[in-house]
């Protein structure tokens, strides 16, 4: 196989606050190749944000990070603060949380998009408009023109979410790393928004990561699959061979607890219909 985009070995996240110090990830270790995308599953405090925010250099001082992550062939934690700052958002973006807190709501949308695309380009005004209608064409957002004069708080969360999807593949980065991306939307919006991320992995060879909770979407959209708990990768492999043959018991009970959340919509569901029936 390849070259991997990404590759970690080894990854340890130390938190030094004196006098408590706190070792929050533990010898993580993965890697991911273009075109594919590797999930990372967890419940909150599992490590698994820390761990992407440790590779992406988005910790301050108090964190001691260590281990070796390449990128290409370069070592990432041997960069300038202002090496980093400059492949993040054009060769690696990610699409956050939240999108409401992702955008200045003073500030109208097409301001904010012509902001990210002159940090990481030499295009002309004229070029930074015309390619911000066409990302919003591209992610199927209707009257894109007046999109553009609008502020955050007019806009869904769904569609701020495409927003920021479609300005993290403007760039065509090597390495897109989504972070929870659909927990603050609703569950349309959140079907909408995979099948998104779906469309981008199936027409670009960009490496992805994708971090949830919900084994659902990361079935869906992930090649491999690893499980962090407390700070652990527990689990690793295709999500097939996780969710049937899951060794770790934190795993087994992650993969039982949502049979059970799923056997109990799918009775929820039935009652209803049969409530409607009668």
């Amino acid at each position: 196989m390849s070259t991997p985009v990404l590759s970690v070995k080894n990854l340890n996240v130390v938190f030094h606050q004196e006098p408590k110090k706190a070792h929050i990830v533990h010898n993580v270790s993965f890697s991911v190749h273009a075109g594919r995308c590797l999930g990372i599953l967890g419940e909150s405090g599992s490590g698994k944000s820390m761990t992407c925010k440790a590779f992406l250099r988005l910790l301050d001082k108090n964190f001691e990070v260590s281990g070796n992550i390449q990128f290409q062939g370069q070592n990432l934690l041997a960069k300038s603060n202002e090496q980093i700052r400059r492949m993040r958002g054009s060769r690696i973006t990610m699409v956050l949380q939240n999108p409401m807190n992702c955008f200045d709501p003073l500030y109208r949308i097409g301001e904010q998009i012509a902001e990210t695309l002159r940090s990481h380009t030499d295009w002309s005004a004229a070029q930074i408009r015309e390619q911000s209608v066409a990302m919003l064409e591209l992610m199927r957002i209707h009257h894109p023109q007046e999109v553009l004069h609008k502020y955050p708080h007019q806009l869904s969360g769904g569609m701020l979410q495409r927003i920021m999807i479609g300005l993290a593949i403007t760039l065509k980065p090597d390495l897109i790393v989504c972070d929870e991306p659909t927990t603050a939307i609703d569950s349309i919006s959140r079907y909408a928004i995979m099948q998104e991320f779906l469309r981008i992995k199936r027409s670009t060879s960009a490496a992805m990561i994708f971090i949830s909770h919900d084994l659902d979407i990361l079935n869906m959209i992930s090649d491999e699959l690893i499980v962090m708990h407390q700070g652990r990768v527990t689990e690793s492999g295709t999500p097939a061979e996780i969710f049937e043959h899951a060794r770790d018991p934190y795993t087994r009970e992650l993969i039982d607890r949502h049979h059970e959340v799923m056997k109990a919509f799918a009775a929820a569901t039935q009652i209803g219909v049969n409530s409607d029936a009668t």
